[in-house]
C-alpha cells in the first residue's frame, strides 16, 4: 500500500499541495471569524433567541429551571454559539465554495452559482421545519408519557441542549439532494445506483438519526429518519434529472476525444 509522503513529491507538487493548504487555513479562519462575530451578535440578543427557544414549550404550559449557579450564563454563551453558526452558515458556505472552486469545471462552477443560495435555503428550511413541525410533537409526546402523577420540571442547559442538538442537523442534513446533485453532476454517483441501494441507505440513515438526534429514545430518531428518507427518495429524482445533462465524466471524455483528434 502506498502512503503519502511529503519528501516525495517534487517541487512544483510541494507548491501546489502548500497552496491547498493555505487556501484551506484561509477557509478554516473566515468561517471561525463569521461565527464568532454572529455569536457575539447573538450573545447581544440572547434574551429575544432563548425567548424563541422555549416558546414551543411555553405553549405546552411548561417552564424551564435553574439549578446551577453559572447555569443561566452558560446556557447562554452554548446559545449564542449555536446561533452564531446559523448566522454564520452563509458565509460559511462561501468560504467552502471559494476552497473547492479552483478545481471545478466553468460548467460546474455555473452550477455552483446555482446551488449556493440552495443551499442557504434548504439549511434554514431544515431547521425551521424541524422547528414548526417536528419539536412541538416530540416534547408533546414527552409530557404525555410522564402523565398526570409526575410533575415534569425541565432545566434550561438540558432543554437547550436538545433543541439545539435536534434542529441544526435537520438544517444538515437538507442539504442532501443538493449534494447528491453535484455529485451527480461530477460523475460520482448515478440515479440507478442510488435506486439499488435504497436498502442500505434507509439502514445508513437509522443509524445517522440515531447519533445526531439527542438522547437515545427511538421517537425524536424516527421524526429525522422518515423526513430524511423522503430527502433521499427526492434526491433520486434530483440525480436522475442532474444526469440528463453533461457530468464531470462525459466532459472528460469529451476533452479527451478532441485532443486524440487534434
Amino acid at each position: 500500500m502506498a502512503f503519502f509522503n511529503f519528501g516525495d513529491m517534487t517541487k512544483e507538487e510541494k507548491q501546489t499541495f502548500i497552496a491547498h493548504l493555505e487556501e484551506l487555513r484561509t477557509a478554516v479562519l473566515i468561517s471561525v471569524v463569521a461565527i464568532v462575530i454572529g455569536a457575539c451578535v447573538a450573545f447581544y440578543y440572547n434574551e429575544e433567541i432563548l425567548a424563541a427557544i422555549v416558546s414551543p414549550l411555553s405553549s405546552l404550559q411548561q417552564t424551564l429551571i435553574v439549578t446551577g449557579v453559572t447555569e443561566a450564563f452558560f446556557v447562554k454563551i452554548k446559545l449564542a454559539l449555536y446561533a452564531g453558526f446559523v448566522m454564520a452558515f452563509p458565509v460559511v458556505v462561501w468560504a467552502l465554495w471559494r476552497f473547492i472552486k479552483p478545481g471545478l469545471y466553468p460548467h460546474e462552477r455555473r452550477y455552483v452559482y446555482v446551488l449556493l443560495p440552495v443551499t442557504v435555503l434548504l439549511f434554514a428550511a431544515g431547521v425551521l421545519f424541524s422547528y414548526f413541525g417536528i419539536l412541538p410533537l416530540v416534547l408533546n409526546f414527552f409530557i404525555f408519557i410522564a402523565g398526570e402523577n409526575l410533575e415534569t420540571l425541565f432545566k434550561v442547559d438540558q432543554y437547550v441542549s436538545f433543541v439545539t442538538a435536534f434542529t441544526i442537523p435537520f438544517g444538515l442534513v437538507f442539504e442532501l439532494p443538493v449534494a447528491v446533485f453535484f455529485l451527480t453532476k461530477i460523475g460520482v454517483i448515478k440515479p440507478e445506483w442510488m435506486k439499488k441501494n435504497r436498502k442500505y441507505a434507509l439502514l445508513a440513515i437509522v443509524v445517522v438519526a440515531a447519533a445526531l438526534t439527542p438522547g437515545p429514545d427511538p421517537i425524536s430518531q424516527l421524526m429525522m429518519a422518515i423526513p430524511v428518507y423522503l430527502l433521499y427518495e427526492v434526491s433520486i429524482w434530483v440525480s436522475r434529472w442532474a444526469s440528463k445533462g453533461k457530468t464531470r465524466l462525459s466532459q472528460t471524455e469529451g476533452d479527451d476525444k478532441q485532443e486524440a483528434e487534434r
